[in-house]
């Protein structure tokens, strides 16, 4: 049976997220998602600011911390100061905090890559600079291109938008996702990349995930209705080789599920010092993780 909410009957349900736009577009849309299931739910947002925001000079993968863009939020949840946190799901570490547990992840969205800055790989000049702090999108692309150069750039979407206009790097990589939450599709000239066989996403990237304490039950059930099943079956096989490599930031890893006519396909592509190790393996949804985990260490 659903909790139902009415106004003045509880106090505001408090909703901790990073500020940046792009947090700020994925906490806003949970909270309209849960008005429109509870009318007259009063939903409080808390900005907390994240380890991962402060430092934009740093590449991702030197920073040493597992949850950098998480863990100030799920503290919140923990000290008592919010109810649920709202987060890109591909920024959650594969185990969860104690005391906490992921209630509901949303229905998906694009999880394909972009490139911003030229109609394709191919069509990038010989030698050209792209700009990607991701080890994961470096090692896919120069598995393709030999010849490209890679620097490091941080920031927020629009601020990497800005470094590509103003050609300090030919070209740059980024969620399909991230980029249609902030209206910037268009704008950007933004040419997806196929997840297959060009640029395979991080694990879970394009869904977003709620989480709360594992002793609030009501508001677990109040998020459950969010909750989209097919989605967590695919970011779960893609968590589980993340897991089983015992992966984070630092690691080169694209992994995609998807259900294909009934049947589950997944795609794993690991950048490693003499190439990039390739996977597809097919078969029910528990099976996929420990036939790709096999085949990456053989």
């Amino acid at each position: 049976m659903s909790v139902r909410f009415v106004s003045n009957c509880r106090a505001p349900l408090r909703l901790a997220t990073r500020g940046s736009n792009l947090a700020l577009w994925q906490a806003r849309h949970v909270a309209a998602r849960l008005r429109d299931l509870h009318p007259g739910l009063a939903i409080e947002l808390i900005i907390i600011s994240s380890s991962g925001d402060g430092d934009h000079a740093t590449p991702l993968y030197k920073m040493g911390n597992v949850g950098i863009f998480v863990k100030e939020v799920q503290q919140a949840l923990v000290d008592g100061r919010a109810d649920i946190g709202v987060h890109s799901m591909k920024d959650l570490p594969t185990d969860e905090p104690d005391g906490l547990y992921v209630a509901a992840i949303l229905k998906r969205a694009d999880p394909r890559d972009v490139l911003v800055g030229a109609s394709s790989i191919a069509a990038l000049p010989k030698g050209a600079l792209v700009g990607t702090s991701s080890l994961r999108r470096q090692a896919q692309l120069q598995h393709l291109r030999p010849d490209l150069q890679f620097t490091s750039i941080r920031g927020n979407v629009e601020t990497r938008l800005r470094k590509v206009r103003a050609g300090d790097v030919a070209a740059t990589l980024m969620a399909y996702a991230g980029l249609k939450r902030l209206g910037l599709l268009r704008q950007a000239d933004a040419a997806p990349l196929n997840a297959w066989d060009v640029c395979t996403p991080a694990p879970a990237q394009g869904a977003v995930a709620v989480d709360c304490r594992a002793n609030d039950q009501r508001t677990a059930q109040l998020l459950s209705e969010l909750h989209h099943c097919e989605t967590a079956t695919a970011v779960t096989i893609e968590r589980t080789v993340l897991a089983g490599l015992a992966g984070g930031c630092s690691l080169p890893l694209g992994c995609f599920a998807q259900r294909i006519e009934g049947r589950w396909f997944a795609r794993a592509r690991l950048g490693q010092p003499y190439g990039l190790r390739e996977v597809t393996v097919s078969g029910s949804a528990c099976d996929l993780p420990a036939k790709i985990l096999k085949q990456l260490s053989t």
